[in-house]
């Protein structure tokens, strides 16, 4: 499903004219963040944020339940499927040399190093390994982008052109589908095609493969993107930053390699997609697709896992929620181990019975005041954690609450009376 597509239901349109360096965009975002926002004059342009603010609007993009992303998410990295080359693609309506300051990106906050792309995708592709991945990026001039690039395989990529004195061919494409957002920040191994990814939801979803169109640099891209910058990720770096994470705190300034764009493309009426930093949309578009992977680790030590979820209190990152049933006593201290497996960036879980409502914060509360004492408490010290988290130091520690029902207590006892409806 397109970006476009995606703007249904209840958007609110701001229809006066948004200065991009003004904090303007930030402040309308934030007023209500599960509602859509449609700019329709940003720099002269239109643009939107909010898009994928809350799980039902991730679910209701895909097709599927809402309580059904994580299982589809998974499902996808295990099953890839090959993409559908459009000779048409719908960002190929109109090319232009690049002024990236007359476009809808804005500066979202006073001390940010500039204007940022917030929901551009990289695609990159050196020595027959391609890759899509999420980068922030710092406007700098007309045509040049800082880019943070975190030691992963568009790093890898770079150094691998470096090494031969290259620059690397790119494509940032902003405003593409779902599929593309939720399969450019999930786990893969090195030289797996996220595109074959997004292909196998939208078939999922959908009932077809993904469709990509093919760049005058070679490289091929979502079909439906809005914009596609084409350009080369240079020998040259710059300093980037400052920029607010996904904590709501801002990040440290960095060295970071620089971006030239070659030219942009643009489909019919395009929408340049805005994602709030440290907002609901970055929560759930880097989150989501970390979940699957806590699933299955979790899954390996306890086979009979409900749900997971990485908690928006947590920033989507750093906390988060399993729901097992328990075959044994001891499952919830594995299945905490197992999670802080999947995702190392994570530093406090709590896991629940099957009963529990893993997505009803108040529930989970519930479930660690009624079901628990502080023994239950598994402390680990010295763990590797996220560099995200303003709290740690070299290391972190971390915590895990086993909050289910010990087998050998009677579970009526444990067992919240519902009303029944």
């Amino acid at each position: 499903m397109s970006l476009k597509n995606s703007l249904k239901g209840d958007v609110r349109k701001i229809s006066e004219k948004v200065d991009p360096d003004s904090s303007t965009v930030t402040k309308i975002l934030s007023e209500n963040q599960d509602q859509t926002v449609l700019f329709e004059n940003l720099n002269g342009m239109r643009a939107a944020g909010n898009v994928f603010s809350t799980r039902k609007k991730v679910a209701d993009a895909l097709n599927i339940p809402e309580n059904g992303i994580v299982e589809h998410l998974m499902s996808a990295v295990g099953s890839p499927v090959k993409t559908n080359i459009t000779k048409d693609p719908a960002f190929r309506n109109k090319c232009s040399d690049p002024d990236l300051l007359s476009l809808p990106i804005p500066k979202y906050y006073e001390k940010d190093g500039g204007r940022y792309i917030t929901a551009g995708v990289i695609i990159a592709e050196f020595n027959g390994k391609r890759n899509m991945s999420f980068h922030r990026m710092m406007i700098m001039d007309k045509n040049r982008i800082a880019v943070r690039l975190v030691p992963r395989h568009l790093f890898t990529l770079h150094n691998e052109a470096k090494k031969v004195g290259k620059e690397l061919n790119i494509s940032i494409c902003v405003g593409v589908p779902i599929e593309a957002l939720l399969a450019a920040a999930v786990s893969m191994d090195y030289g797996a095609d996220e595109l074959e990814v997004a292909s196998s939801m939208s078939v999922k979803s959908h009932g077809k493969p993904f469709e990509v169109g093919k760049c005058d640099n070679g490289l091929f891209v979502p079909a439906e993107s809005d914009y596609v910058f084409e350009g080369r990720l240079t020998l040259e770096t710059t300093s980037e930053g400052p920029f607010v994470d996904i904590t709501g705190t801002y990040d440290h300034v960095r060295e970071q390699p620089i971006i030239k764009i070659d030219k942009v493309w643009t489909s019919k009426d395009p929408i340049f997609h805005l994602l709030l930093p440290g907002g609901y949309d970055h929560f759930l578009l880097m989150g989501l697709p970390r979940e699957p992977m806590i699933l299955k680790t979790v899954r390996q030590v306890v086979p009979r896992v409900k749900n997971v979820r990485l908690t928006e209190g947590g920033c989507c990152w750093l906390n988060g929620v399993v729901s097992i049933t328990k075959n044994k006593e001891g499952d919830g201290v594995n299945a905490i181990l197992a999670a802080f497996t999947g995702h190392p960036s994570m530093k406090q879980v709590i896991i629940v019975d099957e009963d529990i409502n893993i997505f009803d914060d108040r529930e989970v509360e519930w479930a660690v005041a009624t079901r628990m004492q502080g023994d239950h408490i598994i402390k680990i010290p010295g763990a590797a954690g996220s560099s995200l988290d303003p709290s740690i130091d070299t290391t972190t520690y971390k915590v895990g609450y086993d909050a289910t029902i010990p087998l050998d207590k009677d579970r009526k006892l444990f067992t919240k009376i519902r009303t029944e409806q």
